[in-house]
C-alpha cells in the first residue's frame, strides 16, 4: 500500500452538496465523506480531474454554485478498507442494492453497485424513493428513459422487472459508470447516450430524471415531450423548500403521488394531453 494519498476538500453551500455529491460519486473510484457544506474525495491516485469535472459541472449550470477547493497529500491510514466496512447493502422496496463484498439477498430483486459512497446506491433519500416508484410502477412491458442516469441503479431497477431501457447523462464518466453497472449485473440497455433528454428518440411508457429542481426546471419541455400520452414522468432531487417551483411549471401534468424522505421530494406524474 502507498504510504500516502490525496485528499480533495470542497466546500460549499449545503443545498448543493447532494447534488454535486452524486455528481463526484460517479467519477472517483475511491471513497467520499460528506459533512455540513463540505465534501472530501480521498484517493491513492492524483484528484485534480475531480475538481476539474465539477468546475466543468458548475459551468454548465452558468456558474451558480460557488465551491472552494483544497488539495492535500496526507499519509495512507487503509482508509479504502474502513470505508468498504463501512457500506452496508440496503433494501429499496423491491430491490436489495449491495456492493460486491457482499451476498445476494434470496427474495428481492439484486443490485450490485460499487459506490464511490452512498450516492447512487440507493441510500440516499432521492435514489431509494426512486427505486420505490419503480417497484410499484414498472410491470415489465415499458420503454423507460432514465435521464441523468449516474451509476445507473434506477435503469437497472427497470430493467431487472423487464423494462426496456434507455440512460442518458452529460457526464461522460457518470456514462461509463452506467455501462459498467450494467455489465457487472449482466443486464443489457437499448441506448446510451452523452447528453440529455433532448437526444432521445420518440417517446416512453416512464421517464426517469432524478437530478435537482432547478435542472428539472431548464429541461422541463424535453422531458414533457419525451414522455408519451398517459405515461408517467418520476421526478426527483428535489429539496422540499424548492417543490413549489417545480409543481407550477409541471401543473400541465396530474400528479399520481407525492415521496418525501427527510428534505427529498420525489413527484410521480401522468401526462394526460
Amino acid at each position: 500500500m502507498q504510504s500516502n494519498y490525496y485528499e480533495l476538500t470542497l466546500t460549499l453551500k449545503e443545498d448543493f452538496v447532494e447534488f454535486i455529491a452524486d455528481f463526484v460519486a460517479n467519477i472517483a473510484g475511491d471513497g467520499l465523506e460528506i459533512g455540513r457544506g463540505q465534501i472530501i474525495v480521498r484517493s491513492e491516485n492524483e484528484v485534480a480531474f475531480i475538481q476539474e469535472a465539477v468546475e466543468a459541472l458548475v459551468g454548465t449550470l452558468g456558474g451558480t454554485i460557488d465551491i472552494e477547493y483544497r488539495v492535500e497529500e496526507k499519509a495512507n491510514e487503509d482508509w479504502i478498507a474502513n470505508y468498504q466496512n463501512s457500506v452496508e447493502p440496503i433494501e429499496a422496496g423491491k430491490f436489495y442494492i449491495y456492493p460486491s463484498w457482499y451476498e445476494a439477498k434470496e427474495g428481492k430483486i439484486n443490485i450490485k453497485i460499487d459506490p464511490a459512497l452512498a450516492f447512487g446506491s440507493g441510500h440516499h433519500a432521492t435514489t431509494f424513493s426512486c427505486l420505490d416508484a419503480i417497484g410499484n410502477y414498472v410491470n415489465g412491458s415499458e420503454r423507460v428513459l432514465d435521464v441523468g442516469c449516474g451509476s445507473g441503479i434506477l435503469g437497472l431497477a427497470c430493467r431487472k422487472l423487464g423494462a426496456t431501457v434507455e440512460l442518458c447523462d452529460t457526464d461522460p464518466i457518470s456514462v461509463d459508470s452506467c455501462e459498467a453497472n450494467f455489465t457487472l449485473n449482466h443486464e443489457e440497455y437499448e441506448e446510451l447516450w452523452e447528453g440529455s433528454a433532448n437526444q432521445a428518440k420518440g417517446e416512453y411508457d416512464i421517464v426517469i430524471a432524478n437530478i435537482i429542481a432547478d435542472v428539472l426546471k431548464f429541461i422541463v419541455n424535453d422531458l414533457k415531450k419525451a414522455t408519451k400520452t398517459d405515461g408517467l414522468l418520476i421526478l426527483s432531487g428535489i429539496l422540499d423548500k424548492k417543490e413549489n417551483q417545480v409543481t407550477e411549471i409541471y401543473s400541465d401534468l396530474e400528479l399520481v403521488e407525492r415521496k418525501q424522505k427527510g428534505e427529498w421530494v420525489t413527484l410521480i406524474y401522468r401526462k394526460i394531453k
